[in-house]
């Protein structure tokens, strides 16, 4: 038996974790679409021969915890069929993928002669064919209207590019810059590869082998004992969702039991209603990956991200409610049911570790714009990050933090550069900026908001919104006050101004069209009678928190 090495286990962590960090930079810095290199909307990681975490980083964390269960599936989907060489790709929402844009490269690492770990890089692609550009579609029934499906398929085989899969695939996705940026996810697995056995050679199978099983116990260890410091008990929790995109009026409930046992928790959906008819369904593992990442932000951040992590925690989501749908239902909007998830298990244990939870974040209103660059004759597809991302909820001791984005993201979708958003679309921007009041008030306030204006420059520009943060703001905690909403408006060329419904697609709005967006703020936690005021003064100074409001709000506490 390999005796285990402390400092040893902490040189594999970091190494895990640098390698991951390593694979993320090669994505960033060598794909060209502005999702990808601006936003940075994917994620890398590590997994043993088996499919287990070895680490991951998370610039979105909802596609970080949906890498190993597909990477399970492909190891077992290919069986000793998986050789040296080999890259397989993967969405396919019905066997593990979370949504059909994220489309993941796996690669087998192997170390003489045998396979022994996985390196993978998911990315939310530009395109991925389907009756609509850019992959939202709002009026799909089903997964066929949505995109090209790809269940796990090799497109190089033993270091040899298969052409015929690769045209295949290709074929069906609209734009070029797609085969590019899923080359440049190729080539970070390549880094993962070439540092992996860089490490094996200088440790050794053995001793990698032995140093895995016992970070995994380590890891499991500490999740297990943040658990434990969580009451015994049965704990219930409630999120909503408004309008499938097809039903006006609809709308549906995220219902969690949450189950703590000693060193052990369950989260049970069970009693979540059944699926919609439209598009606003998610898949099992967008769902789970939710639970994952709201959980994580309850316990100590130093746990390591690995397999040993989740051994402590079951996930229970019946196939055939909102958050497992049912084959061959639409998902595309599954990551973006992880606010109202939140919320429900951010509601269900509030009570009971309220100096960990935080109050609510501002949901998600986004839109997707595509259409063709007059100037340079290209077709162009641009989520809206910029001015998608609103304030998250504040929590005992701590603001919230401004302009962070939905709590799927937790910061790691960045905005795009103001120059780089006007050089890759045809769009001019006006304004972008912190939006006074918009932060709930409390002890200790909500993040802030903002509001962006920019003006369409396409003809007939396809403009797609997608979310639920115009229904439901934010809610506060223990005495805080609830967030703001947010908004979506078009003033067309002639004067006319559209409000689009939260999932909506527009056809050909005109160039010289309008666009303003205002993303609210999150949710403030305790008294704001009681917040600082020497804090509050310099947030009046500065524009955050306008006179009229501290008198409304805060009382008194404006005056020093």
């Amino acid at each position: 038996m390999t005796p285990i090495d402390p400092i040893l286990l902490s040189v594999y962590a970091r190494n895990f974790k640098s390698i991951a960090d390593e694979m993320s930079i090669s994505v960033q810095k060598t794909t060209r679409s502005p999702i990808l290199c601006e936003a940075k909307d994917f994620v890398t990681g590590l997994y043993d021969a088996g499919g287990r975490m070895l680490e991951q980083m998370e610039n979105l964390p909802i596609l970080a915890f949906s890498l190993a269960p597909v990477c399970k599936y492909i190891r077992e989907f290919f069986g000793d069929d998986i050789h040296e060489g080999d890259v397989i790709f993967h969405n396919d929402v019905f066997s593990l993928g979370n949504q059909n844009n994220d489309v993941a490269v796996y690669k087998p690492i192997f170390f003489e002669g045998e396979l022994v770990a996985w390196a993978a890089a998911k990315g939310h692609q530009a395109d991925i064919g389907g009756a609509v550009a850019g992959g939202y579609n709002p009026n799909a029934t089903e997964v066929w209207q949505e995109a090209l499906r790809i269940p796990p398929v090799k497109v190089v085989e033993q270091g040899r590019v298969r052409r015929d899969v690769w045209d295949l695939i290709f074929a069906n996705i609209r734009l070029d810059i797609v085969q590019h940026d899923l080359r440049a996810q190729m080539g970070a697995c390549t880094v993962g590869e070439r540092r992996m056995q860089a490490l094996l050679r200088k440790y050794g199978r053995e001793n990698f082998e032995a140093h895995k099983l016992a970070l995994f116990d380590a890891t499991r260890r500490m999740m297990e004992a943040e658990i434990e410091a969580i009451p015994n008990g049965t704990y219930f929790g409630e999120g909503h969702v408004f309008y499938d995109g097809r039903h006006d009026g609809s709308r549906f409930t995220i219902r969690v039991r949450i189950q703590v046992e000693d060193r052990h928790i369950t989260f049970d959906y069970s009693d979540t209603d059944p699926q919609t008819n439209g598009f606003v369904n998610g898949t099992f593992t967008s769902s789970a990956s939710a639970t994952m990442l709201t959980f994580l932000q309850m316990v100590n951040p130093e746990i390591p991200h690995n397999d040993g992590m989740l051994q402590p925690i079951r996930i229970i989501i019946p196939e055939g409610t909102l958050l497992n749908a049912s084959y061959p239902k639409a998902t595309t909007f599954g990551n973006h049911l992880c606010p109202p998830n939140a919320d429900a298990i951010i509601r269900a244990l509030a009570d009971v570790i309220p100096e960990r939870v935080t109050a609510g974040w501002n949901n998600l209103l986004c839109s997707l714009t595509t259409g063709t660059d007059r100037a340079r004759d290209e077709k162009y597809v641009d989520i809206f990050f910029m001015g998608m991302k609103g304030g998250s909820g504040a929590m005992d001791g701590t603001d919230g933090y401004d302009h962070i984005g939905m709590i799927d993201a937790s910061g790691g979708v960045l905005d795009q550069d103001y120059e780089m958003f006007e050089q890759q679309t045809p769009h001019r921007l006006i304004k972008h900026e912190y939006l006074c009041d918009s932060a709930g008030p409390g002890r200790w306030r909500g993040g802030l908001g903002t509001e962006t204006i920019y003006e369409i420059g396409s003809d007939d520009t396809q403009l797609v919104t997608f979310g639920d943060g115009d229904f439901e703001p934010p809610f506060g905690l223990r005495g805080g006050h609830a967030g703001t909403l947010n908004r979506i408006c078009l003033t067309f060329p002639d004067g006319r101004e559209v409000i689009p419904r939260n999932k909506d697609l527009l056809t050909a709005v005109p160039r010289g069209t309008r666009y303003h967006q205002i993303a609210g703020g999150g949710g403030g936690y305790g008294d704001p009678r009681l917040r600082d005021r020497d804090v509050l003064a310099r947030e009046i100074r500065d524009g955050i928190v306008s006179p009229e409001a501290a008198r409304a709000v805060y009382g008194d506490a404006h005056r020093n």
